[in-house]
């Protein structure tokens, strides 16, 4: 069994991404079904009926491997058996594994390409990155043609570094189209996603594009 705290479980084409913090290595984890996105669905992920939640401590039945996809380093599969929640941390105790890097996921953009990640060492090809944002931010840009709303977020990091991304965090979303808004105060879990070429795509190449799959807001003071 692999112990994470789990910092995201987002919509992932029907099913869910769910990625976390190991507990003893201190290392990104993503879990992956053998779908052809490893994408997580219900039968497997759920806990005793329940979704797993952020600050969840869970453990999951995990290879020492996982298909990479071309262009991921964080990804296990997932091996037959149980899941279990054995606890809960406090939104504090992660502060620690916020990221320090110039850039959110690699550059200012609001994606990036596989031939960039590529071109990197393995364990360098992150796609998983915790943000301690001060300056956060929601927004309802369009809606689809069920009218129901697309929601993205903007983050300014502690050191001046931006982003602007979709939300796929399904209790944000579920939450804001309630009215409630988040704080200004938060640890975002920014993801990327698998290669999409939006129709007015003009690049040869493939763009993962950011995501913010998990909002944890943190206590005021």
């Amino acid at each position: 069994m692999t112990r994470i705290i789990c910092l995201a479980n987002s919509w992932k084409c029907g099913n869910r991404c769910i990625a976390g913090i190991h507990t003893i290595k201190h290392k990104w984890v993503r879990a992956i079904s053998n779908l052809p996105d490893g994408g997580v669905p219900a039968s497997m992920r759920l806990i005793d009926s329940r979704e797993p939640a952020l600050l969840d401590v869970i453990d999951i039945p995990l290879d020492k491997t996982g298909s990479d996809f071309g262009f991921e380093c964080e990804n296990l599969g997932i091996l037959p058996g149980k899941w279990r929640l054995t606890g809960k941390v406090p939104p504090g105790y992660l502060l620690k594994f916020c990221s320090h890097e110039p850039y959110i996921l690699h550059n200012d953009k609001r994606y990036v390409t596989v031939g960039y990640l590529q071109y990197l060492p393995f364990n360098e090809r992150q796609t998983l990155q915790l943000v301690k944002t001060d300056q956060f931010s929601v927004e309802c840009v369009r809606r689809r043609r069920d009218k129901s709303p697309i929601w993205e977020g903007r983050i300014v990091a502690e050191n001046g570094s931006q982003l602007t991304a979709s939300i796929t965090d399904p209790v944000l979303v579920h939450k804001l189209e309630l009215g409630y808004r988040p704080g200004d105060s938060c640890l975002v879990t920014v993801s990327l996603s698998m290669p999409w070429k939006p129709s007015d795509w003009e690049e040869d190449e493939q763009p993962c594009w950011k995501l913010i799959a998990g909002v944890i807001e943190l206590p005021k003071g």
